[in-house]
Order: C-alpha cells, then structure tokens, then sequence
C-alpha cells in the first residue's frame, strides 16, 4: 500500500507559503476526529492560520496535523487527520490546492495472536519457592547515615 500524497503536498506548500512571505491557511472537514473549537465551525469547516506566528509546534506527519493555537484568548491542541484537509492556500493570494476529503478511519485494534502474545507458564511450588527464597545481595543495610542535621 503507498501512501497518500496529500500530507507531503500540504508540507510543499506551506513551506513555499512561509517562505515567500505569505500567511497559510487550512480548510478543514470536522468531525468526531477532528479536534478544533467547535465554535468556529461552520457547515462541518473550519479554516485555520498555521502561520508560525499564529501557531506553536506545528507538526505535520503523514498521518496527523497537530498544533497549539489560541483563540479568544485560550490555549488549544489542534489535532486534524490529514485526509481531512480540504486545501491550503495563501491568505494574501489565495495561492494554493484544494483536495478530496480522506475520510479517517482509526486501524482496528488487532487481537492478539500466538506469534503475538508472549508465553507464560505456571510455576510449581517448588520453582515458586526457589524463586522467591533466592537469597538477595543487597539485603545489606550501612551501618549509619551520613546525613547530619543541621539547625
């Protein structure tokens, strides 16, 4: 299976965005994963300044865009799926890319199998007894503390 392109190109372009000088911006599709302040969506979108100044630890991955942002004064994580990005383009311009939504959808949990899962084995009372009456090196206390109180 190959990637998605989508991530690298949203990359591309907000990297092209900053460096010319220009405010980029994401349109996105919100739902259940998406997490934004819900305030500011509007008909399941929101549109988002990921300029350096407008946000704190941007990171897009092939999988996430995560960022810290304010709005109205409060502190928020931001956390889209990159399928969900609609486009991203230039504020000054409009410069940019629109793309399909990729709508996420989380890999189930795989159930643990044979090659998986580790082996257990049960003790006998003996074993059991051998392991716990093992004599321990460090059962040795020092003879006096050389913390001293001072007043």
């Amino acid at each position: 299976m190959t990637t998605s392109t989508k991530p690298y190109l949203v990359r591309a372009l907000y990297d092209w965005c900053v460096d010319n000088g220009f405010t980029p911006h994401i349109a996105v599709w919100v739902n259940h994963y998406t997490q934004v302040p819900r305030q500011f969506v509007q008909d399941e979108q929101i549109i988002l300044n990921i300029s350096p100044s407008a946000c704190k630890g941007l990171l897009i991955d092939n999988e996430w865009i995560h960022f810290e942002a304010r709005f109205g004064g409060k502190a928020e994580d931001i956390w889209i799926p990159v399928g969900h990005v609609l486009g991203i383009f230039a504020r000054e311009n409009n410069a940019g890319m629109g793309f399909d939504v990729e709508a996420y959808e989380p890999e189930e949990a795989q159930q643990p199998t044979e090659e998986t899962t580790p082996e257990m084995a049960l003790l006998s009372k003996s074993e059991h007894a051998e392991v716990t009456d093992a004599p321990h090196e460090d059962t040795e206390k020092p003879a006096s503390s050389f913390l001293k109180i001072v007043k």
